[in-house]
């Protein structure tokens, strides 16, 4: 990029109309549910879990070298690191110091390393069945929702197979006996010696690392992350240990054969759909921190 694009104000409002619009598909219906004092056991990860709020994610911006023009565009004055210019409204460069820098610098190693490696395809979800071993039925995480196998069948489960994950914000709600049985010692020190592009979690983790860098990121690449995090959820849940067919969610059951060829198809696919969004945000970094290498 040799100068900053310039977007005329009717562009640039059908583009935030359209970001808004995109989505509502979740935002809206979790806003419903919040409202009626409903909890859902798959959908409620995106915004409980992750912490960008539902009107942030609603939320359009340009990202970095674009200048809104019109007179519409003077309300992001109103947010942190928008200054205007004789084109318009755009980001302020010299606002991206400090945290924000140290920010990029490591979701730039981070998904850089991930990216290096090959996708591993043999943990099988295993991680949600690890957080419910030879925990009380009372107290597992969604306790309105029964175990396909109950408390005995899904522990038999967990003992019959190898568990080898490798993301630690998995790894640390796994119950205090399955903690021995992973293969692998996941810790926020080596997370980037373990993440790999296979992993669930990883990938929905993309949508954390788009919103981390707001406001110096585009809301369509939070937007994308946020749909592939949507769908990768649904998977991550379908091959857990829960009984979510009243939800909507037929299960993939990978104490079977069959189900874990299931799984990793659809391990692979999710792998093969995240990496042009990770090479995305690594491109990102790298021009805000000024390597264009």
């Amino acid at each position: 990029m040799t100068g900053p694009v310039v977007l005329a104000e009717p562009e640039w409002l059908a583009r935030e109309r359209a970001h808004a619009e995109r989505m509502r598909v979740w935002t809206g219906p979790h806003q419903e549910r919040r409202g009626r004092g409903e909890r859902h056991p798959v959908l409620d990860f995106l915004f409980t879990y992750y912490s960008h709020r539902p009107g942030h994610v609603e939320r359009w911006q340009p990202g970095p070298g674009v200048v809104l023009a019109g007179p519409a565009a003077r309300r992001f004055l109103d947010r942190p690191a928008y200054v205007e210019t004789g084109d318009g409204v755009t980001l302020d460069p010299a606002a991206f110091t400090g945290r924000r820098a140290r920010t990029a610098e490591f979701v730039l190693g981070l998904l850089s390393a991930t990216a290096s490696r090959a996708p591993r395809l043999s943990c099988f979800g295993l991680h949600e069945w690890a957080m419910v071993y030879r925990e009380p039925a009372d107290s597992v995480r969604h306790a309105q929702v029964p175990l396909r196998l109950g408390s005995a069948g899904t522990d038999t489960v967990v003992e019959s197979m190898d568990i080898r994950c490798g993301h630690y914000d998995a790894f640390r709600f796994f119950t205090d006996p399955a903690r021995p049985r992973n293969g692998l010692a996941p810790s926020r020190e080596n997370q980037a010696e373990l993440e790999q592009p296979g992993c669930l979690h990883a990938n929905m983790d993309l949508f954390k690392w788009a919103y981390k860098l707001d406001p110096f990121v585009p809301a369509e690449l939070v937007g994308d992350c946020f749909e592939l995090a949507a769908d990768v959820r649904a998977l991550d849940m379908r091959a857990s240990p829960y009984d979510l067919a009243a939800y909507g969610y037929p299960a993939v059951r990978i104490e079977t054969a069959e189900g874990r060829a299931e799984y990793a198809r659809s391990q692979a696919a999710f792998a093969r759909r995240s990496a042009p969004l990770r090479a995305r945000l690594i491109s990102l970094c790298r021009h805000l921190l000024g390597d264009q290498t």
